[in-house]
């Protein structure tokens, strides 16, 4: 049953188009909470799991999170369990998801990626907004945050991490990801620049909140 009383910002975005920043700017401009890394930090403890799984995991397909057994990652894999359910693909997102619900019921908030739209569409008012920007902006951002030192690694960096979201995304909900289809509202980026997006989408989301 849909709540009523709060509701929820989700954004999709491409790797390197700002899309933290918007969010950022989004919560700030309405007066609401904002969750992107701290949604794994919040799994992590209410599940009894490392947080590293969850980071390792973290908007990544079945397919690609099995591959991590074979890693390890310096614990043993074994012993970690969500309740009676052994640590999975399946219950690292049943966990993530349940957090999703829990920070949606605390109030009105902003969520960035992990299906957010899809997961919370029936438990209260979710306005789905997808960020992208051209390739030449994401390329300058990727490396000016040092996330990449050339562009050559930047547009391959920007291609590998999209291509995992929409896998994931895919995979999860019964929408793609990236098409305009699938949100209530699609924006490039580019064209206003990060402070004009974030108001553009403040004045979206307070016409869709208050209607009727």
């Amino acid at each position: 049953m849909e709540n009523d009383k709060t509701y929820v910002i989700a954004i999709g975005r491409q790797f390197g188009c700002g899309g933290r920043e918007i969010g950022q700017l989004i919560a700030k401009g309405l007066g609401v909470a904002y969750y992107d890394k701290e949604l794994l930090s919040e799994a992590a403890k209410s599940s009894g799991v490392n947080e590293d799984f969850f980071e390792a995991a973290d908007e990544r397909s079945p397919r690609f999170f099995s591959s991590l057994w074979s890693f390890n990652l310096g614990y043993n894999t074994g012993a970690y369990f969500i309740g009676d359910t052994p640590l999975s693909d399946d219950s690292i997102y049943r966990a993530q998801s349940e957090v999703m619900t829990q920070l949606a019921d605390r109030g009105p908030c902003v969520i960035v990626g992990r299906t957010a739209d899809y997961l919370l569409r029936d438990h209260c008012k979710v306005v789905s907004v997808f960020v992208h920007s051209s390739i030449e902006d994401r390329v300058q951002r990727i490396m000016s945050r040092g996330d990449a030192k050339t562009e050559k690694e930047a547009r391959e960096k920007a291609e590998k991490k999209n291509k995992l979201r929409a896998e994931y995304y895919n995979f999860y909900t019964d929408k793609k990801w990236g098409d305009a289809a699938s949100y209530d509202l699609s924006i490039d980026a580019s064209l206003l620049g990060t402070q004009a997006t974030a108001m553009f989408i403040i004045d979206f989301v307070k016409k869709i909140i208050n209607k009727k």
